[in-house]
């Protein structure tokens, strides 16, 4: 058996070989240097600011999923009925419709075309 000491990702291990066939001979393990200190993790991006949620009477349509808004259909201002589509949701390749749970006046868009967004992220509100 020989023993030799491996670094991995800055973690020393003392590992033992078996040679198989051959002579054995002699080998000094190497001297042990003190393991280096482990790379800081990359500082996380600011999260962007979450938009005001919705008040009494008014309903908050959210993200089901995390993608990005291939389309914003409806505008502030603009009377929406109950399954009309208020924003198009790109994920996993497909393009998903929002829709409106129910009808109404859109008082705020919170997303713009283009935009990434999170499970559970405001899209629109309506009142």
């Amino acid at each position: 058996m020989k023993k030799f000491n491996i670094t991995v990702n800055g973690s020393l291990y003392e590992v033992e070989v078996e040679e198989v066939g051959g002579e054995t001979s002699t080998v000094s393990a190497p001297k042990v240097e003190a393991p280096r200190p482990a790379a800081k993790p990359a500082a996380k991006k600011p999260e962007a600011p979450k938009a005001a949620p919705a008040a009494a009477g008014q309903t908050e349509i959210t993200s089901p999923m995390p993608g990005s808004i291939w389309k914003v259909v409806a505008s502030e201002g603009q009377e929406v009925a109950a399954g009309d589509v208020i924003v198009i949701l790109e994920a996993m390749k497909m393009e998903n419709e929002i829709l409106a749970p129910r009808a109404g006046k859109v008082t705020k868009i919170s997303v713009s075309d283009g935009a990434t967004v999170n499970t559970g992220d405001q899209l629109a509100i309506i009142e």
